[in-house]
């Protein structure tokens, strides 16, 4: 390194931390700013998000996942060290210790800047039989390699998805898909619990029109491995699922336990705190990004964690900028997802019943039936919108979307609506776009804004 030159270290290679040091790099060059980024796996700068699609069969090439390969950031001037885990951050003397996977070999590196963006962990219950041969977190590439190379390797076609949050939702229909038997196990009372009860009923219903067995209100108690040391069932307190292959589709935590390890601050859902230049609080030189952070939510006023690419990759951006010499800042999020199995599409965006219920807040609710485009035009498909308001000021709080062709991305009307501090009211007046092959006369979320609106009043 030379004189007056710094370092950026980035640990983790995919959205935030290379999306970081891609800015970073953009805004210095090599002359003054050297960039060393520690990835454990094999790749960089990939959809996590696309991996269901990839098992499933819709993306049909690994390399279609990834955005930019190691190669490719090395010719920009990125140190990218792959196949290597950093396991231990000194924050006194400003290094990083990495360890080779392969060789183990171990050596430190100074850093002047450092950015945190080690991700999320698929969450691994501590059970019996969670780690035999079949049994498959899908997070990253990697997993999903992993993933594809069990099913290769088994004549059998039964499958057990556990959990149904949104990567066991669309894992059950990657399976699905694939030819195979799927049951999925369900803690919950329905599927989707990012949903209120009642639209995630609707998912349910769906889900076994389709063929998916649905196990919910049941808890895993084991999983039962075969004489050849593999998975072949999962076991409840009630009942047994047999299984060639199981897929854990409970959801992800912050992988934390270096930044646990080195001190710095963590929130009440085990992310990293930062400031909303996204730099670790108390720690000038220290940045953090992706699935591994806490984020304020513009609707509650509270921190949460959110996993989703989109944030990640805008944390990048703000990280890198700042570390480059601009300003940037990252004010916060709504909460807006969506997914899809097979044909439903599942939105939602802000909170949930219980979510205000916890924050104090008192509201109303109305849900609504609707089409994705004028009744008589062809291919027109139900959709059911909820939506929260605030009792006495009618500020909207939240909306789920459940329907066919047309209705996922509706939300984004909604996450405009919730970004603005907009009232039910207000969002009855927009001026959305309107041709019968797009939408009825009045959108459907406009209809639910409408009954909110009414039901305020009536509120009083």
């Amino acid at each position: 390194m030379g004189i007056g030159m710094k370092r950026l270290v980035v640990i983790g290679g995919d959205a935030a931390g290379m999306s970081a040091a891609s800015q970073a790099r953009r805004m210095r060059d090599p002359g003054e700013l050297e960039i060393v980024a520690f990835e454990r796996g094999h790749f960089t700068s990939y959809s996590a998000c696309g991996v269901p699609y990839w098992v499933g069969g819709d993306v049909p090439d690994r390399e279609e996942l990834i955005a930019r390969s190691p190669e490719e950031h090395r010719a920009r001037g990125i140190d990218v060290r792959l196949c290597t885990e950093v396991t231990e951050i000194d924050v006194d003397r400003q290094r990083v210790r990495a360890r080779d996977v392969d060789s183990g070999a171990e050596s430190w590196t100074s850093y002047d800047d450092l950015v945190i963006a080690t991700g999320a962990r698929p969450v691994r219950p501590d059970l019996p039989g969670m780690d035999a041969p079949g049994v498959h977190g899908v997070q990253t590439v990697d997993d999903g390699q992993a993933l594809l190379d069990s099913l290769a390797r088994t004549d059998g076609r039964r499958a057990v998805v556990v959990g149904a949050g949104y990567i066991g939702v669309e894992m059950a229909e990657a399976l699905l898909r694939r030819g195979y038997e799927v049951t999925v196990v369900n803690r919950a009372s329905e599927p989707m619990s990012t949903l209120d009860p009642d639209m995630g009923r609707l998912v349910r219903r769906a889900m076994e029109g389709m063929g998916i067995t649905m196990v919910d209100d049941a808890e895993v108690t084991k999983l039962l491995v075969g004489p050849d040391g593999r998975v072949r069932a999962v076991a409840t307190e009630d009942a047994e699922y047999p299984a060639d292959v199981v897929v854990l589709g409970i959801g992800v935590r912050p992988e934390t336990a270096l930044a646990r390890a080195a001190d710095l601050p963590l929130g009440r859902y085990g992310g990293l705190l930062t400031d909303r230049a996204m730099r670790v609080r108390g720690h000038e030189n220290i940045w953090a990004g992706g699935d591994c952070v806490e984020v304020l939510d513009l609707v509650s006023g509270q921190e949460r964690h959110i996993a989703l690419g989109t944030h990640a990759n805008k944390h990048g951006q703000v990280i890198g900028t700042n570390i480059g010499g601009g300003y940037a800042t990252f004010p916060g999020v709504v909460g807006t997802a969506v997914s899809k199995v097979c044909e439903l599409e599942i939105a939602r965006t802000g909170l949930r019943e219980k979510d205000a219920r916890r924050v104090g807040l008192q509201y109303e609710t109305v849900t609504i039936e609707s089409t994705s485009r004028a009744g008589y035009y062809p291919g027109a498909s139900p959709m059911t919108v909820k939506m929260l308001a605030e009792r006495r000021t009618g500020r909207l709080l939240g909306v789920q979307i459940v329907g066919r062709e047309g209705a996922g991305k509706r939300v984004d009307i909604a996450a405009v609506a919730l970004t603005a501090r907009m009232t039910v009211e207000e969002m009855t007046a927009l001026d959305l776009g309107y041709a019968p092959p797009f939408s009825p006369v009045w959108d459907p979320v406009l209809v639910a804004a409408r009954k909110a609106t009414a039901k305020v009043r009536e509120a009083g």
